[in-house]
């Protein structure tokens, strides 16, 4: 449609256009107000899951797991003999230990150069579709077979390669002296009395199995005969006396009675080991939780109780463009306030998760409230109930029995009462996560329908679609209207011109 913008009537149309439409776009900016409300809240709802997702996953993660109440201190009186660390034992330990000899692995090596100039040189035809087995000992002693055949397109460093990924050997080939050495893996002797599925004995750590070993690369057959032909070493088990029993070990680094041992040196005198709890590393997730909980309190607190500035509603886009970036800045910083403020869902939690800390866990092992261990709410009642720490009655306390303190937190039962306090805190987590969730959705939420607010922003956009269709057609028929009547002046004006000719 062309536009005739008041050439005959000397007004400004677009002006006046703009002005009519101004008015009928109130409802219009209505709709995009509570639009970018709705979003704003939404957005805020899910800050609030992901602040309760950060302190469920630090539960987790820390005095939800026992791990973190049997971190130990491990004193050794030759640390160059042994090393001492505890994986799971939840009592503090000690001991003596004696170290005869180190475990070590099997060795074998090539009886001169190989049968090829190069390791990139192709393997001769001769082997080519021979297939070869390596056999070793795992390191739970059972035995680990491999078994591969040799392609056309072989190389000794492609046929290395698949044996160093694959196999229980990793094997090495030495250019210059062009002889090739096999490793195993693992440490330590056969074990008695391992056998084949066939019942056979295994009675080597290496044992190799095709014509390509023994005749092309100069190797034994297994890495006994290597021995006694003066060209390898049979796999070694550890030994060693602890608290006056003589044991061995195919590895130098095992568990007993959930301490990890690594043996350094052989032949040793006695070693003696000691472990106290870890009260740092104990008092550290402790304070953690008590902190990222306080965190989460005043949150809540905050968005709970912050103030609704109903006068600073969203700014429509004719009104950004009469302001500054600061002062748009300012203006959202109240439009945005209190989208939150009294949420049920937000003081409910508050409430329950007061609750859950704060009732005592019936029969729990002689600790059963927060108080015992020094966490107490704080005197400021404005606080929220916030927590804080008497760090020496902590430290007293995790001294004294550490699991105490973790049964406290995660202590099962059928009933709310018997749960530990941390349990119950993530039930309270886990329940209004879900409901915010129905609220709000999810940050990767693509389906507004899934979720309250969703549903809400479709059916603002739906009404918005429908007005800007309204508008535009209202636009068009105050142009149309203005369009006829500057043709009627222009007519006017046209005829008015023609009579004074007429009459000059």
């Amino acid at each position: 449609m062309v536009r005739i913008n008041g050439l005959a009537s000397g007004m400004d149309i677009d002006a006046l256009v703009s002005s009519m439409m101004q008015a009928a776009r109130v409802p219009l900016d209505t709709l995009e107000q509570k639009k970018q409300y709705a979003e704003w809240q939404r957005d805020d709802y899910r800050e609030i899951n992901k602040l309760l997702l950060e302190l469920d996953t630090l539960i987790k993660d820390g005095v939800g797991m026992q791990k973190s109440f049997i971190k130990k201190t491990v004193s050794v009186s030759d640390p160059n003999a042994i090393s001492v660390k505890n994986i799971n034992s939840t009592v503090d330990f000690s001991g003596t230990l004696t170290v005869g000899k180190l475990a070590s692995a099997a060795t074998m090596l090539s009886n001169g150069a190989v049968g090829v100039e190069k390791a990139t040189d192709i393997i001769p035809e001769a082997y080519i579709g021979q297939e070869i087995k390596i056999e070793t000992i795992n390191k739970d002693g059972s035995l680990n077979t491999f078994t591969t055949k040799i392609k056309d397109a072989d190389t000794l460093n492609s046929l290395i390669s698949k044996i160093n990924a694959n196999s229980g050997v990793t094997a090495f080939y030495d250019q210059n002296t062009k002889q090739i050495s096999f490793t195993a893996k693992n440490t330590g002797a056969v074990p008695t009395g391992l056998t084949r599925e066939d019942g056979t004995s295994v009675t080597a750590e290496i044992g190799l199995s095709g014509t390509l070993f023994t005749d092309l690369l100069n190797l034994d057959e297994n890495n006994i005969a290597a021995v006694g032909a003066s060209r390898g070493t049979a796999g070694q088990n550890a030994t060693l006396n602890y608290n006056g029993l003589d044991i061995e070990r195919s590895t130098n680094t095992f568990t007993i009675n959930g301490v990890e041992i690594t043996l350094k040196q052989g032949n040793t005198g006695p070693v003696t080991f000691s472990s106290t709890s870890d009260v740092d590393a104990v008092l550290d997730t402790v304070t953690q939780f008590v902190e990222k909980y306080n965190e989460i309190i005043a949150n809540f607190k905050t968005k709970t109780d912050e103030t609704k500035y109903r006068a600073y509603q969203p700014l429509t886009t004719a009104q950004r463009k009469d302001m500054t970036e600061d002062e748009i800045k300012l203006w959202e910083t109240k439009a945005k306030s209190g989208t939150l403020r009294g949420d049920s869902m937000l003081t409910g939690l508050l409430t329950k998760m007061r609750t859950s800390l704060y009732t005592s866990v019936s029969g729990s092992n002689s600790v059963n409230s927060l108080s015992e261990i020094g966490i107490t709410t704080t005197s400021n009642y404005l606080e929220g109930g916030k927590l804080t720490i008497n760090e020496e009655k902590l430290r007293a306390a995790i001294s004294e029995d550490p699991n105490k303190i973790y049964d406290l937190f995660m202590k099962s039962g059928e009933t709310t009462g018997e749960m530990g306090l941390a349990k119950r805190l993530r039930a309270d987590i886990k329940a209004t996560m879900t409901n915010v969730q129905d609220k709000a959705g999810k940050a990767t939420s693509v389906n507004n329908s899934t979720f309250t607010i969703g549903k809400l922003l479709n059916s603002y956009n739906t009404k918005i679609d429908s007005w800007q269709d309204k508008l535009k057609a209202l636009e068009t028929r105050y142009y149309n209207q203005f369009t006829a009547m500057e043709k009627a002046i222009s007519k006017a004006n046209s005829q008015s011109s023609s009579l004074s000719q007429y009459f000059s």
